[in-house]
């Protein structure tokens, strides 16, 4: 291998070849789930509500539910929401 300034030139060529590459891949992914949504978009899905789902998917079980529980009580208390405890008292 030849060796410029310390540096190994075949090898840095393999690393810079592999991650372009991969830049490549990236590109397609990302057009092929811009199709998907499209496609999802024309048969009437909202694509924002899509990617929430897909992200609370990611979630585990007791993050989620904390997650609603939080939004559920900013959402109360800023009166976008019934007041359960007004509830209760009527």
């Amino acid at each position: 291998m030849a060796k410029i300034g310390g540096i190994e030139a075949k090898q840095l060529k393999s690393i810079i070849d592999r991650v372009e590459k991969l830049e490549e891949e990236k590109t397609a992914i990302a057009a092929d789930i811009r199709e998907i949504f499209a496609e999802a978009k024309g048969n009437g899905y909202d694509t924002k509500t899509l990617r929430q789902v897909m992200k609370l998917r990611k979630m585990e079980n007791n993050e989620r539910e904390e997650q609603e529980y939080l939004l559920e009580t900013y959402l109360r208390a800023l009166g976008m929401r019934p007041d359960l405890d007004a509830e209760e008292a009527a």
